[in-house]
């Protein structure tokens, strides 16, 4: 741990809501001295009731320690003042998605912190470059990304804007481990790594079964029985919620300036239209007023010949690297062979541009999404050149602009190499 980290006695979290409350969980139980913030009582109330529930329940599976429980409670401090901010050593805003709400709240920070407080964004889309602007401590300035639920979730991202300084990040890893997490460091660029590499299996998705390929409940066995996902794209994006999952997609696509690979699809919108939007709506690719929840996306018509001719992608090579007993249907397959292609691609174009490190990528992509493999792992393990190969036909015969391999796959090809 770095000296600075272990001179953080004294930790601020803006915002009680779902992340924020979660936030100032993590950081009591870690034993330090937690004030948080929100801007009426009735949310601290709301927050400080859920932390308390919270950690009621992780004592009775046996996880966390009575004694643990009640230093936590204590070392807790509601505040709608500001003001009580003042002597924090670090500062992690959850407020709402909304630049301008982060940038006046970052600029009265700045005016009320010490100069050695670190002021950190928990935002998973917004420029971490953007909101050290509206301060005079741009080099303390960083992105400390926490995934939902942040009690359970190992994974958090650490991002540094253009003038965020190295100690400050150093500090802000050190910090992530001390509440034990494990950090992973990716630049200031549009979805940082997970809200980006995760773009295909959500869109490709989409794609296929707007081009009629196969129904929703075929995409999605696909990806869990013969990719190993835990969830299949349209079963999570019901549990996400189709509204915030276009959202998300909607705000890469503009900071990408309307980069191809992540435009969103119009099946999403229809259903946002709609009020169909997932498990929270009761109805959105499934229907869930039934028991088990029934498919109720209208099943595409026709037969998905072309996805399954040989001439037009390597589809049989997946067989033998997806699934090797034999067992899985040539159409689950393809689907399944897509999806890996398409992310392992992303992956790649994240490592080529600098994002993050393989390593980084690939831990990301496990622990904050619970990908069966990293991305770039995963290409690995299929093969270099069956990727490309996949990703040149997908060119051919769906999207010329969509599919472009990485020049780094290209190249590691061409050497006959492997990512590692």
């Amino acid at each position: 741990m770095s000296d600075a980290a272990e001179r953080i006695n004294v930790v601020a979290v803006l915002g009680a809501g779902t992340m924020g409350a979660g936030i100032a969980q993590v950081a009591a139980v870690s034993g330090l001295r937690t004030r948080m913030y929100d801007v009426a009582e009735q949310f601290l109330e709301r927050g400080r009731a859920a932390i308390a529930d919270s950690l009621r329940r992780l004592v009775a599976r046996g996880r966390l320690e009575s004694a643990t429980r009640e230093a936590a409670l204590a070392g807790l401090e509601p505040t709608t003042r500001l003001e009580d901010l003042a002597d924090a050593d670090f500062v992690i805003e959850a407020a709402p998605e909304e630049l301008p709400l982060k940038q006046s709240l970052f600029k009265r920070l700045d005016e009320l912190c010490p100069p050695h407080t670190i002021l950190a964004s928990n935002t998973s889309s917004l420029s971490i470059t953007e909101l050290a602007s509206a301060t005079r401590r741009p080099q303390q300035v960083v992105g400390l990304h926490f995934f939902n639920p942040p009690a359970l979730m190992q994974l958090v991202e650490v991002i540094g804007g253009q003038l965020a300084s190295a100690e400050s990040l150093e500090t802000t890893r050190a910090l992530a481990r001390r509440l034990g997490k494990r950090p992973v460091t990716a630049r200031d660029t549009p979805g940082f790594i997970v809200n980006r590499v995760a773009r295909p299996f959500y869109l490709e998705s989409l794609r296929m079964l707007g081009e009629g390929l196969a129904p929703v409940e075929t995409v999605d066995r696909a990806a869990r029985e013969v990719a190993g996902f835990r969830m299949g794209p349209f079963e999570l994006l019901d549990l996400i919620g189709i509204d915030v999952n276009l959202a998300v997609s909607q705000t890469v696509y503009e900071a990408w300036y309307q980069e191809p690979r992540f435009r969103p699809h119009p099946i999403q919108r229809a259903m946002v239209r709609a009020g169909q939007v997932g498990r929270k709506s009761g109805r959105g690719f499934y229907d869930y007023s039934a028991t088990p929840p029934t498919p109720c996306y209208p099943p595409p018509q026709g037969s998905p010949i072309a996805l399954l001719d040989p001439s037009a992608a390597p589809w049989p090579e997946w067989a033998a690297r997806l699934a090797p007993s034999g067992q899985a249907d040539p159409l689950a397959v393809a689907l399944a062979a897509r999806l890996v292609a398409t992310l392992a691609n992303e992956a790649a174009l994240a490592l080529q541009e600098g994002v993050a490190s393989r390593e980084d990528i690939d831990a990301a992509m496990k622990l904050g999404t619970a990908y069966p493999h990293g991305p770039l792992e995963w290409a690995d393990q299929v093969g270099l050149p069956l990727v490309v190969r996949t990703l040149e036909a997908l060119q051919q015969t769906v999207s010329p602009e969509r599919y472009q391999p990485a020049q780094v796959l290209r190249r590691l090809v061409a050497l006959e190499h492997r990512i590692t």
